[in-house]
């Protein structure tokens, strides 16, 4: 019976990731205009970067001008060998511009994952804690609004009044431009200072989703009979919250970091815009704007595959950490 589960997870996460691939393919060319002709930001109107000779080469060079079916077996083909194309825009190979790119958002999603997650247990587990009471209250309301708060919102407020209005942090970028650092902690300080802001959009942006489950999950521990037996023998406050009730609240918290990596990365593209940080949104946002499909195919994948692959992973560690997840 575990086997047979197995498989069919494993069947639907195949069929899931083939439905996206062919989503992939369809949506870039369903997409007004094309790689060589775009809307001129200044203008406002299309502007021809090439003549109608080079664009019907390059066309033939890329197999723009091949029928549709043929288009989709070759990229079906050379996805399923690890080949994501030939950027046009940039001139360089898909997977390289991508892994030039992804260790900024990896960084940025990581980080405000954890820092989301262990304030959003904490304050979750006082907030169960004192339940119904004033304090309770008033952090639910805060959270609350968190959670509903877009984080390209939170980010444009942060860069208005911390970094435009008093200037305690950088504008744009990853690090200083053409900066030459003595030694790597200064390089280290001046990625912290330029990613701040960026990590604390995101971090903000998740609090309230893990304040409110570990809340709620507590509270539903907090009435079990061994709580109370805890509560009988004099145990410390600290003790009984996060050594007994968060121990068996942890479950659905867990899930959940796994299941926010995708959405983190969703929240990340909006991020990275705003803060004009060189990560796969910021690239996203180039290769849309120029209709370069082998980039925006390549990095849909990419999204794709850290969804399923965090996915996978929340149902591997929630049957490791408890054992009666693999009775069925």
């Amino acid at each position: 019976m575990r086997k047979k589960n197995c498989n069919k997870k494993i069947m639907g996460y195949i069929l899931t990731f083939f439905c996206v691939l062919t989503f992939n393919f369809m949506i870039p060319r369903l997409m007004p205009g094309d790689p060589f002709t775009f809307l001129s930001s200044d203008e406002g109107d299309v502007t021809i970067t090439y003549t109608e000779a080079q664009i019907e080469k390059y066309k033939a060079y890329y197999g723009l001008d091949k029928p549709l079916p043929e288009q989709y077996a070759k990229y079906i083909k050379d996805t399923f060998k690890g080949n994501l194309g030939y950027s046009i825009y940039y001139n360089d190979q898909v997977l390289n511009i991508i892994k030039s790119r992804i260790g900024w958002t990896v960084g940025l999603v990581l980080i405000s994952t954890f820092l989301s997650a262990v304030i959003g247990c904490i304050l979750g587990c006082i907030s169960a804690w004192y339940k119904n009471k004033r304090g309770d209250g008033i952090l639910y309301f805060i959270m609350l609004g968190f959670s509903e708060i877009p984080p390209f919102l939170v980010g444009t407020l942060f860069l208005f009044i911390l970094a435009a209005k008093y200037g305690l942090f950088p504008l744009a970028g990853a690090t200083e431009s053409f900066a030459e650092y003595p030694n790597k902690y200064a390089q280290i300080k001046d990625i912290v200072h330029h990613g701040f802001l960026p990590v604390l959009t995101l971090t903000i942006s998740n609090l309230g989703g893990f304040y409110l489950l570990s809340r709620n999950s507590t509270i539903s521990v907090l009435s079990k009979d061994y709580i109370q037996t805890a509560k009988g023998k004099g145990l410390r406050k600290r003790t009984i919250v996060f050594r007994h009730a968060l121990r068996n609240a942890i479950f659905p918290i867990i899930t959940r970091i796994f299941l926010s990596l995708g959405a983190m990365i969703g929240g990340a593209i909006l991020v990275e815009n705003v803060f004009q940080y060189p990560g796969v949104g910021k690239l996203m946002k180039e290769a849309v704007f120029v209709r370069d499909y082998p980039l925006i195919q390549g990095i849909f994948i990419l999204v794709t595959l850290l969804v399923l692959i965090s996915n996978f992973l929340s149902d591997i560690v929630c049957k490791k950490l408890d054992p009666r997840m693999n009775v069925n």
